[in-house]
C-alpha cells in the first residue's frame, strides 16, 4: 500500500522541510518570476519577528545582535519598529555599519534611536530578550571572528534568545552544530521550517519553532527531500480490520531471536506487533528456551528451532523459512545474541527470505562495519532500526560522528544497505534508498528505557505484515511507537514507565 505524493516528491503526510539551496531558489521565484521586492519580504519577517519578540518579553530592554548579510537585515528592521513601539533596544553589529551592503544596509539607514554598538560592548545583564540575526539558513561550518565572539556574548547572557530563521551556529539544511552556536528558547523561521530545526543537535539548539508567513505568493516550488511526519494524515493509511477479516488477513508477523538471559526481548516483540494489529504471531526461538516461550505468551505461537547453548544455528532456517512462506513480515534479531552462530543464522536468514524484514538489536551485529553486505543477495525489502552506537559499529565508525551528523549517516546508512533505515532518537529520523527523509516531532523522553527498541520492531513488523510499503510502515511505526510512549508516560511518569507500558497503550493509539 503506497500514499500519495506531494509536489516535492515526498508523500502528502510528510511537511516538506525545505534546505538552504530550495529556500534561495524560493526567495528568488518570489522576487523575480512574482515581482515581490526583496525589501518588501525582510519587512515582513523584521515584523513578524518584532511581534514573536513582544509576546515573549513584553515588558523590559531588547537586544537585537545583526550579522552583514539579510539575517542581519531582519534583525534590523525589527530593532526599528519595536523602538517606534516605545521598547528600549540596544543593536550590536557584528562588523562595520559601513560593511553592511543591499537590504540589510537600507534598514540600517532606517533605524532610528542610539547608532548601533559593536559586539565587543557587553550585552547588558538587564535584557529581557536577545534576538540573535548574526547568521542565516545559507551559513555552515564553524562559526569564527566577530560572528564567533558574538555567539559567545549571546551564550555568556542569561536572557533568553529569539533566534531568526535559524539559531547561528546551527546549519538549517543539516541540523550540524559545527563549533559555537546559539541555543534559543524558541526560533522564527521564514515561510517553512528548516530540516536543520527538527534534526539534533540543531533541534536542541532551536527552542520552540514558529514558522512565520513572510508574502511568499502561493505556488512557490516547495520542493524538499526532507519532511516532518503530520500524525493525521500518516495515521489515516493505517489497515482496519473488517468484517470479511481473519487472522491471516490482518497480517503474520514471524519474530526470530532469544538467547539465554534474552528471552524478554522477542516476547515484547510479538507482544507489540499483536497490539499493533497484527492477526497471526509466532516466535522461532532456541529449542533449549522454548518452555520459557510457551510459558509466557499464551496468544503467541512458538516454534523451536535448533540451537547451539541457547542460540539460534543455520541449521533452523529451514524451518523459519517454512514459516515464512505463510506470508507476513520477519522479525529479526531482538535476544538473539552475538555468538558467532547467532550471527551466521542472520545472515543466512537476510539472504534467504522473501518476506519484508526488520532487522533490529543484536541481529544488526552482524554487519557490523559491513552495512553494504547487506544488500547482497537480499530478496526482499528490508528496514534495520539502529541507535547511533548500532548504526556506528554498521558504518564503522565512531557513534559520536553520529551523532554530530544524523541526517548525513542515516542517509549514508540507506544508501549502502538499500534498505529504510530508522535511526532512533527523540528526533527519529526514517531514510529510505532514494533520499527521502522523515522525521518524527519527537518529544518521548520517556522511550528511554530498555526494550522499547524490541517494541518499536514489533510494531513495524505488523504494519509491514498489513501491506504497507517499508517506508511508509517505518514512519507509521515510529509514530504509533511515540504515541503510546506518551501516553504511558502520562500515566505512569517519564521516569518510571517501562516498555511494557508501551505495549500496553499501543492498541488506544493503533484506533484512534
Amino acid at each position: 500500500m503506497s500514499s500519495p505524493a506531494s509536489d516535492g516528491g515526498l508523500p502528502a503526510w510528510l511537511d516538506p522541510l525545505p534546505d538552504a539551496r530550495r529556500m534561495r531558489a524560493i526567495d528568488a521565484w518570489a522576487i523575480d518570476d512574482r515581482g515581490v521586492p526583496s525589501l518588501e519580504l525582510m519587512e515582513r519577517a523584521g515584523a513578524s519577528l518584532a511581534g514573536l519578540a513582544a509576546e515573549l518579553a513584553p515588558h523590559g530592554p531588547l537586544v537585537v545582535l545583526a550579522g552583514k548579510g539579510n539575517n542581519g537585515g531582519d534583525g534590523l528592521v525589527a530593532a526599528r519598529l519595536l523602538r517606534e513601539g516605545g521598547r528600549e533596544l540596544d543593536v550590536l553589529l557584528a562588523g562595520k555599519a559601513d560593511e553592511l551592503t543591499g537590504d540589510a544596509a537600507a534598514n540600517l539607514e532606517r533605524l532610528p534611536g542610539p547608532a548601533p554598538q559593536t559586539v565587543s560592548q557587553r550585552i547588558r545583564s538587564d535584557a529581557a530578550l536577545i534576538i540573535d540575526a548574526l547568521l542565516g539558513t545559507g551559513s555552515a561550518g564553524e562559526p569564527r571572528g566577530q560572528i564567533a565572539a558574538a555567539i559567545a556574548a549571546i551564550e555568556a547572557s542569561s536572557a533568553p534568545v529569539l533566534a531568526t530563521d535559524v539559531p547561528s551556529g546551527v546549519d538549517a539544511s543539516t541540523g550540524v552544530v559545527a563549533g559555537i552556536a546559539v541555543r534559543a528558547a524558541a526560533t522564527a523561521t521564514f515561510h517553512a521550517a528548516k530540516p536543520g530545526l527538527w534534526i539534533e543537535p540543531g533541534r536542541g539548539h532551536a527552542g520552540a519553532v514558529h514558522v512565520v508567513d513572510i508574502g511568499i505568493p502561493p505556488g512557490a516550488p516547495l520542493a524538499a527531500d526532507v519532511g516532518l511526519i503530520r500524525d493525521e494524515l500518516l495515521l489515516e493509511l493505517l489497515p482496519r480490520r473488517g468484517a470479511g477479516s481473519n487472522k491471516f488477513t490482518s497480517g503474520a508477523v514471524h519474530v526470530a531471536g532469544g538467547s539465554p538471559g534474552l528471552t524478554g526481548a522477542p516476547c515484547m516483540s510479538a507482544m507489540a506487533a499483536q497490539r499493533a494489529g497484527a492477526g497471526y504471531v509466532t516466535v522461532a526461538v532456541p529449542q533449549s528456551l522454548s518452555l520459557v516461550f510457551e510459558t509466557r505468551l499464551l496468544e503467541v505461537m512458538s516454534v523451536a528451532l535448533p540451537d547451539n547453548a541457547g542460540a539460534l544455528t543455520a541449521d533452523g532456517l529451514p524451518r523459519l523459512l517454512e514459516l515464512a512462506s505463510r506470508g507476513g513480515a520477519l522479525v529479526l534479531g531482538p535476544g538473539i545474541g552475538r555468538s558467532d552462530d547467532a550471527l551466521a543464522f542472520v545472515r543466512a536468514a537476510i539472504t534467504q527470505s522473501e518476506l519484508p524484514t526488520v532487522l533490529d538489536a543484536d541481529g544488526l551485529s552482524a554487519y557490523s562495519g559491513e552495512l553494504a553486505q547487506l544488500s547482497d543477495g537480499r530478496r526482499a525489502p528490508l528496514v534495520i532500526t539502529p541507535h547511533e552506537g548500532e548504526l556506528g559499529r554498521l558504518l564503522g565508525i565512531p557513534s559520536s560522528e553520529v551523532a554530530a551528523e544524523r541526517l548525513r549517516c542515516a542517509r549514508e546508512a540507506a544508501t549502502q544497505s538499500r534498505a529504510v533505515v530508522v535511526l532512533k532518537g527523540d528526533d527519529t529520523l526514517i531514510a529510505d534508498p532514494v533520499g527521502r527523509v522523515a522525521i518524527s516531532p519527537g518529544a518521548t523522553p520517556g522511550l528511554a528505557t530498555a526494550g522499547t527498541g524490541d517494541v518499536l520492531s514489533g510494531v513495524l513488523g505488523a504494519l509491514l505484515a498489513a501491506g504497507l510499503e517499508p517506508f511508509t510502515a517505518a514512519a507509521a511505526a515510529v509514530r504509533l511507537h511515540a504515541l503510546a510512549g506518551r501516553r504511558a508516560a502520562e500515566r505512569h511518569g517519564r521516569d518510571g514507565m517501562i516498555a511494557s507500558d508501551v505495549i500496553e497503550q499501543l492498541s488506544a493509539v493503533r484506533s484512534r
